[in-house]
């Protein structure tokens, strides 16, 4: 297959953006039902207490379910504010933090209302700085039967992933290492920050 079917991500783990890097074309789901327990809206960071989730708020929907187009952010909690300062409090002795930090930060001061929206423009920005060049369109419908690409929307997730067999988590620098381990699969910005320009060999 030259395609790849994936959930849009908040930041999305290294994983992720691996298939981006090595599949010709690859598209976003949008039509599936928002869940909880995904990277559609949070990513993990390594700090100095080990792994941290960053979630971000989402606006209540009618109903049991919304698709992910549909889904709006919440302004709850300051949660731009506590994201910024988190990825501070992780990042700003890293090797590439200070290289980028001009590059993220318009994430955390400028509002979205759509949670799709947001993730779309985090994407296309992670893979200008990481140097690759994917093709990425959004699906037109949900499709529960895909027979024209590889079907990731279940197998890259926090909880409960499925096997994913050409996936191998390379170990790269990371500043608490020594500390915890190495720390695999967590969000893109956890080995851009680490790696910088040298985070596509990793992919």
């Amino acid at each position: 297959m030259t395609t790849a079917l994936l959930t849009s991500t908040y930041f999305g783990p290294v994983q992720w953006y691996q298939k981006l890097n090595r599949y010709a074309t690859c598209r976003i789901e949008c039509h599936d039902s928002y869940l909880k327990q995904t990277y559609r809206n949070r990513c993990m960071i390594a700090t100095a207490n080990g792994v941290q989730a960053l979630s971000v708020p989402i606006e209540k929907y009618d109903g049991l379910k919304c698709e992910m187009k549909d889904i709006r952010i919440s302004d709850h909690g300051n949660w731009r504010h506590l994201h910024w300062n988190a990825l501070l409090s992780a990042y700003g002795e890293s090797p590439f933090f200070e290289f980028y930090a001009d590059d993220l930060w318009p994430f955390f001061e400028k509002k979205w209302d759509f949670l799709l929206d947001f993730n779309m423009e985090i994407t296309l920005k992670m893979c200008h700085l990481i140097d690759i060049q994917p093709h990425i369109s959004l699906t037109k419908e949900y499709d529960n039967a895909v027979e024209d690409a590889d079907d990731f929307r279940e197998v890259i997730r926090p909880k409960h992933p499925l096997a994913d067999e050409d996936f191998m988590a390379k170990p790269y620098y990371q500043v608490y290492k020594q500390k915890f381990g190495f720390q695999k699969n967590l969000s893109i910005l956890d080995l851009l920050m680490n790696e910088g320009n040298e985070s596509i060999y990793f992919l």
